[in-house]
């Protein structure tokens, strides 16, 4: 097959390499730092799901990207190269994720204990196994709560965290807890269900598990889980603070663990370089099927820098510059906001409401109470990984177009007013519900961009097209709000009074438009 060798030397085995290297370093970084030392204390979402996630893609776009070149674009100019760096980033990112969860049980040293009060006298380990011990059933710790999640919000999830006190035997009352037995119980209904039916649901749920709770046997396990730093881990500490039980100095949560301790790996080692063999052989056989572009081989072999640069084209939505100044800027602050709540240990798919609240999520009982910058912040802060993308994505188109016809001051001006009306007819509609996202400033730049493509302010041919785009935009999603879990005050305060503010701009904009042609503005070297 003609140029085969070329595609296995500078494609196909340089991706092999990457692959196995970036396994093999972060998976012996991950014990090394984390396991074996202990230096940092980071959620096991974020070491075993957000990092793997992102690791591969820096690595891609810097160096193995220079080589996907030599693959000769498609017809109608489709781009086979970023669909192999997509293949090559999920082999990398899936072997990651087998290959942390493998580290972390495999590391994990089982300690043999007579009773709990020899917990604390020994270094912490991964597992336990316990020959003498007394559940303190009938006393308790316990925390319930409920979180939004799944697309578009449609879940409502309820959990209920329980402790009980782990003794030596029923004679001990010695005050503080060396070690807790944790149990979990979660239901998930639509949260499309009325007020009412959510109310009874939960009840329902409340009354369920503490019956389960009563009813199950918590001496069925076979050894512990020392619980790390997650989620879990947040809930149980809750249930401790409203508990009257005295904590001690260390708070080790044991979760109940079934099976033969040596068999707790299964076959994750395998599916290490099962992952990694599954992904390569895919990443082979697309790229056989690929042609090449032996311009693009020329210059690699010699060494020639590519004029074009498409690496500047990947972050260009986020590059400040003179066309488009304010729409970057206000993209890298909400994924900067999220990224600082995911590498806080937040969440990555989804946020607690606690944790948004704290953040500054825009919530009645607080906000009236003298919290009003809460209006403004909200805007800024993201439910989850969805809702972010899709709010950058709306404000990427808008800003588009709409920055350089209204110009800088005037977009930043018309967002930030907009966001914060939204904000405050959300406030207005609802009595008692967490509200955030961008969403509401963005319906405003849509109004704005509205009322100018109603005045007549463009040229027809211009006006039409961008009419139809925004009010297709605009009709879906305040569709999709009235399904529920979508704050639509917001959107609709957003929307109308970005309206009046475009219809307030359009005088100054005309007088603009009237001395320089539309295509003008849209040069980017102006």
């Amino acid at each position: 097959m003609k140029f085969l060798n070329k595609k296995i030397r500078i494609v196909f085995l340089p991706f092999l390499i990457m692959a196995i290297s970036i396994v093999i370093l972060y998976t012996f970084l991950h014990w090394l730092l984390v396991v074996y030392f202990n230096l940092f204390t980071i959620k096991e979402e974020v070491l075993d799901l957000y990092i793997p996630l992102a690791l591969p893609i820096l690595p891609l776009l810097l160096w193995f990207r220079k080589r996907t070149k030599i693959i000769a674009l498609g017809k109608r100019n489709n781009d086979p190269r970023f669909g192999l760096q997509i293949i090559a980033w999920l082999t990398i990112s899936i072997s990651l994720f087998v290959a942390q969860s493998f580290m972390e049980t495999a590391t994990g040293k089982l300690t043999l204990l007579q009773n709990i009060e020899q917990i604390t006298k020994q270094p912490i380990t991964k597992y336990y196994s316990l020959k003498q011990y007394y559940l303190e059933k009938n006393k308790f710790a316990v925390n319930a709560s409920s979180l939004v999640s799944g697309k578009n919000s449609q879940d409502l999830n309820f959990y209920m965290h329980l402790l009980v006190p782990i003794r030596i035997a029923n004679y001990d009352t010695t005050a503080n807890v060396k070690a807790w037995y944790g149990m979990k119980f979660v239901k998930t209904i639509s949260n499309n269900a009325s007020v009412d039916e959510k109310q009874t649901a939960w009840e329902q749920f409340i009354k369920q598990s503490q019956s389960d709770f009563e009813a199950s046997n918590l001496n069925n396990f076979d050894y512990f889980e020392n619980l790390g730093v997650n989620d879990d881990r947040t809930k149980y500490e809750q249930a401790l603070r409203r508990s009257d039980i005295e904590p001690g100095n260390t708070c080790l949560i044991l979760l109940p663990k079934q099976g033969v301790f040596e068999e707790r790996n299964g076959n994750k080692l395998l599916w290490i370089f099962g992952s990694l063999a599954i992904g390569s052989i895919v990443f082979f056989i697309v790229l056989l099927l690929l042609k090449i572009d032996e311009t693009e081989l020329d210059k690699f072999n010699v060494g020639s820098p590519n004029k074009e640069d498409d690496f500047k084209a990947y972050f260009a939505f986020i590059i400040p510059n003179k066309l488009h100044f304010i729409t970057p800027i206000l993209i890298c602050l909400n994924i900067l906001i999220f990224l600082l709540m995911v590498f806080n240990g937040l969440g990555f798919l989804s946020f607690g409401v606690e944790d948004l609240i704290k953040w500054g999520a825009n919530y009645r009982p607080i906000t009236i109470q003298g919290e009003w910058w809460r209006l403004l912040t909200s805007t800024f802060i993201h439910g989850g990984i969805m809702h972010l993308l899709a709010n950058m994505y709306g404000l990427l188109f808008v800003g588009l177009f709409l920055e350089p016809l209204i110009g800088r001051f005037r977009f930043a001006l018309a967002y930030i007013l907009t966001g914060i009306l939204a904000s405050a007819t959300s406030l207005w509609w609802h009595d008692a519900t967490v509200s955030v996202g961008a969403s509401g400033a963005i319906f405003g730049m849509y109004g704005v961009f509205l009322a100018l493509l109603l005045t007549k302010l463009l040229p027809k041919e211009f006006s039409k097209a961008f009419l139809i785009s925004t009010l297709i935009f605009v009709g879906f999603n305040l569709l999709i709000g009235i399904a529920g879990g979508i704050d639509n005050a917001a959107h609709i305060g957003g929307l109308l009074s970005g309206f009046v503010i475009g219809l307030i701009y359009f005088p100054g904009i005309k007088k603009i438009m009237d001395k320089k042609d539309i295509l003008d503005l849209y040069e980017p070297h102006l």
